[in-house]
């Protein structure tokens, strides 16, 4: 099990932590991840259509599952590095799902979108929303793509209404050309809590909680969460 996320109170300093840079200076912070030497721009590697899930068919049902029990009602819902896809329970009703993602032609697909951006945060990490226009935002196995996570972080914040959570799902899969070198070295634990260092250092979010959601562990792909709510 992923334990609770602790959040680090450090003082003024540079230090590596799991192979970031992190430099803190009060509330403020510079993470700079060490990054993989991607093999082509996003633009390219996702100009064709992934029209599949990315993790099994367990995982994919523990995730609605969770969505099932901790989504509030008539939610205005926020799709972070949308697809085809965005795992919510079919009788959900949510007040408006946006969708953000890469692919156009993956959001077109997507039934449960009502409105589609189509937008690379690894180029611009600024979310076309106004202020508090949110109430959750999700972001489903695509956390570990985000080469500007602290920026993207903060903007997550800021679109969300105050008592709003941000939940980040991921799993142990992933495109190894295009993830950030700290995640492929290392472990599940440790990306809960590289997860929960890019909400506190981010700004703006309550602590972060990371929670194991893995319905068979060890034999199905695994599944982890970590939330965190706006402030």
């Amino acid at each position: 099990m992923v334990p609770p996320f602790v959040s680090l109170c450090l003082p003024h300093t540079f230090f590596f932590f799991f192979g970031c840079l992190l430099c803190t200076a009060g509330n403020n912070a510079c993470l700079m991840p060490l990054l993989w030497a991607v093999q082509s721009r996003d633009t390219v590697f996702y100009d064709t259509p992934r029209l599949v899930y990315h993790i099994d068919e367990f995982a994919v049902g523990a995730l609605t599952s969770y969505y099932a029990r901790t989504l509030p009602p008539k939610a205005d819902v926020l799709d972070l590095c949308s697809s085809w896809v965005s795992h919510l329970p079919d009788d959900y009703e949510a007040g408006s799902v946006t969708g953000l993602g890469m692919v156009t032609a993956e959001l077109d697909k997507n039934p449960r979108l009502t409105t589609r951006v189509t937008q690379d945060l690894n180029e611009n990490p600024s979310l076309p929303f106004e202020d508090a226009s949110f109430d959750v935002i999700t972001n489903v196995v695509s956390v570990d793509y985000l080469t500007q996570p602290l920026a993207i972080f903060k903007e997550m914040a800021r679109v969300l209404r105050p008592g709003g959570s941000a939940v980040m799902s991921f799993s142990n899969r992933c495109f190894p050309s295009k993830a950030i070198d700290i995640w492929l070295r290392t472990s599940d634990m440790e990306h809960a809590f590289i997860v929960g260092c890019y909400f506190h250092y981010a700004g703006g979010f309550g602590p972060p909680q990371a929670q194991d959601i893995s319905p068979n562990p060890g034999i199905t792909d695994p599944m982890f969460i970590v939330r965190a709510m706006k402030r």
